[in-house]
């Protein structure tokens, strides 16, 4: 009997041991994004949705070096210090090779130095930041990339519809008093400046606030037939429900932040469509992307930030094929490999060469357009004389 337990206490042990050399095997890619908490955690969710069935697409064509795909997935809960300790456990505990997210650009901001240091390539599929992946652009090798609507990208297409449809050419910047407000105004400002526009008033408005009445009606009385607002969702339906109490109905511009149904709850379906806003794909724009939405909506009903499902799936896609062809999941070699990458078929497009030793961005203004809201809840592409008007010279300032 004795002998038949040590028998099987080896056996066990055998098998804990396989199962332990198995697990190590796996490759794990880490998604670290707001799933719960802001603003923005609709996107985030619809980025998660992506990223796990890019997954299970690679995993399905055999996975990545022979060996099976792993997604570690955490909520950062739209705050910087959870964000942070996210990151830290992924790659200190979890041990993935790389990291998808995150949807907050102040969250990134406040960990780029981890992977940076640690030599982890990250891919981030929602946050827009300019600086994510500029401030270290000049190391040796720079371990932070982006499919997503860069901020200043963004502003290039707002500000030459802006710099057009502006009869009067006094146009205003409204953003939140957050980091992601303030970098729009910076990035606002100078696109105008090449359009030769000096903005006529640029308010600001905490996170919190709800009545921006007081600094709508400044910009009004000062002439502005044209506003940039730079807010996630909650904080532009404010600014346009107040436009509607002032009875003030400039053209209206926004981020693709506000394709989230957080927006639209909030604004109302009569005066959510004041707002025209930046988007980088929806999901009747190919058959892939058709598809796409169709095995995301069995998770998530309600989606209305398809394009933070299609930049995620196309970061994983993009992570995977640098991996492949590194032949090596070490992330110095992953880095590289992501800058030296051509044929690589996403949803948003196919990418040949999205990023080299010195741009770390895969998408760019050429790939944006611009959107609305319907009455119905569905959103659609925005297209009128001035946008047929738009020339690549104009996108390009």
């Amino acid at each position: 009997m004795k002998m038949f337990k040590r028998i099987a206490g080896a056996l066990a042990i055998g098998a804990a041991l396989a199962a332990g050399l198995a697990q190590a095997q796996d490759i794990k890619i880490g998604y670290n994004a707001d799933m719960s908490g802001t603003g923005v955690a609709e996107l985030g969710t619809a980025g998660r949705w992506g990223f796990e069935a890019a997954i299970e697409d690679i995993n399905k064509a055999g996975g990545l070096l022979g060996r099976k795909v792993v997604g570690v997935i955490r909520d950062d809960l739209g705050t910087p210090p959870k964000s942070i300790q996210n990151m830290s456990e992924l790659i200190d505990n979890e041990k993935v090779v790389g990291v998808i997210g995150p949807a907050n650009s102040g969250n990134a901001l406040a960990w780029l130095h981890i992977p940076q240091q640690a030599k982890i390539p990250v891919v981030v599929p929602i946050a827009t930041a300019t600086e994510i992946t500029t401030r270290y652009a000049n190391e040796a090798q720079n371990f932070l990339f982006r499919v997503s609507m860069v901020d200043r990208e963004q502003v290039a297409l707002l500000g030459a519809y802006a710099a057009k449809a502006s009869k009067n050419k006094k146009i205003a910047i409204i953003a939140d008093s957050t980091g992601y407000g303030q970098a729009g105004i910076k990035d606002a400002t100078e696109v105008l400046a090449l359009h030769g526009i000096k903005p006529v008033l640029v308010e600001k408005f905490g996170p919190k606030d709800t009545d921006i009445t007081s600094q709508l009606t400044k910009i009004k009385s000062a002439g502005a037939d044209t506003v940039i607002i730079y807010a996630i969702a909650d904080g532009a339906a404010n600014v346009v429900k107040s436009m509607e109490k002032i009875n003030y109905n400039p053209v209206t511009l926004g981020t693709w932040g506000n394709l989230s149904s957080l927006y639209y709850r909030m604004t109302g379906p009569k005066i959510a469509g004041n707002m025209i806003i930046a988007a980088s794909t929806t999901e009747d724009s190919n058959a892939s992307a058709k598809s796409l939405g169709e095995r995301v909506r069995k998770n998530f009903p309600t989606l209305t930030t398809f394009a933070c499902s299609a930049q995620s799936y196309d970061s994983v896609m993009l992570m995977a094929a640098a991996i492949s062809k590194a032949g090596s999941t070490d992330g110095s070699k992953v880095a590289a490999a992501l800058e030296d990458l051509s044929g690589v078929q996403g949803i948003i497009k196919t990418y040949n060469k999205p990023f080299t030793k010195t741009k770390h961005e895969g998408l760019s203004v050429d790939d944006f357009y611009l959107a609305k809201w319907q009455e119905n809840g569905t959103i659609v592409r925005f297209q009128d004389d001035v946008v047929k008007s738009l020339t690549p010279a104009d996108l390009k300032k």
